[in-house]
């Protein structure tokens, strides 16, 4: 059996969960679609897109964070300048100068 680095083009996951799913037959037909395309099994191509997804909802999160940042700053008409002078002040506050 070949096994080593670079003779394997992935690692499967341990299997811990098994679990049955009622899909409609058009996602059905196209996970078959993937796993025929990316030469893998069903489960695989589950996986993949289960990541995936996952992946795109954590930048989508992300995305969420820089909105509410950017409109605190709006709202505080927080600009460069104000921004450093407040950073000055904490440091002086942190190092008891103040």
């Amino acid at each position: 059996m070949l096994a080593g680095p670079g003779l394997w083009p992935y690692h499967m996951p341990k299997m811990t969960v098994r679990a049955t799913f009622a899909l409609d037959v058009e996602t059905a037909a196209s996970l078959e679609r993937l796993a025929k395309l990316w030469h893998v099994s069903k489960s695989e191509a589950l996986r993949r897109s289960v990541k995936a997804a996952a992946t795109v909802e954590e930048a989508d999160g992300a995305s969420d964070a820089l909105r509410a940042l950017t409109e605190l700053q709006e709202r505080l008409d927080l600009d460069a300048d104000k921004a450093q002078k407040w950073a000055r002040q904490i440091r002086a506050q942190r190092a008891g100068r103040v």
